[in-house]
């Protein structure tokens, strides 16, 4: 196995998804991820810490991305157009390897506990990045909870619609991710 190869963290994702679909979140090892992955087990342990971690790699980028999107927002947007514009920003960080991986990614989690709530703490620190851009730029903080908290939602839920779409699809995510929060919005209005 070579050392330093380019690309070990998608690598090591992509074959912890693989494994985890296949036997078991439970069943698999770092061991038997980092074979698959094509790498040692140290290189395993310098990108993370264990392999619950595999499922917020990205994590910090993506909340970077939503709140960068936010702040970058024009002056006079809304709490949620300045979400939307985080949204977009994010989005276009994500391709047809992500898009791929996604169902897979969602079986993992949907058969283990352990993954289901490593996920909903991931939720939690992508809706507090966004949370933290909103007051940042003047928005009231149950105001800019709230906003966090749909554009989290809105993500996820355009997420899966992208990764169900039709594969020939060229506009990415960004669309369903926007549609997705519009529908929220209105939804919010009717709760009255």
């Amino acid at each position: 196995m070579a050392r330093w190869q380019p690309g070990a963290t998608q690598r090591l994702v992509v074959a912890a998804v693989d494994l985890f679909t296949e036997q078991g979140y439970d069943a698999t090892t770092v061991a038997q991820i980092a074979e698959r992955a094509g790498v040692t087990k140290s290189t395993f342990f310098r990108h993370f810490s264990d392999k619950r971690e595999l499922l917020v790699a990205g994590q910090e980028t993506l909340s970077r991305l939503l709140a960068d999107g936010i702040a970058e927002a024009p002056a006079d947007a809304s709490p949620l157009q300045a979400v939307a514009a985080g949204l977009e920003r994010a989005s276009s960080a994500m391709g047809p390897a992500n898009r791929e991986i996604g169902p897979r990614l969602e079986a993992a989690v949907a058969a283990s506990t352990e993954l289901q709530e490593r996920d909903a703490l991931k939720s939690v620190g992508l809706a507090a990045a966004m949370t933290d851009a909103l007051v940042a730029r003047g928005v009231p903080e149950a105001t800019a909870h709230l906003a966090g908290e749909l554009g989290v939602l809105a993500f996820k839920r355009g997420y899966a619609r992208w990764c169900e779409g039709d594969r020939d699809d060229a506009e990415g995510l960004a669309p369903h991710a926007l549609a997705a929060l519009e529908e929220l919005r209105a939804a919010s209005v009717s709760l009255g």
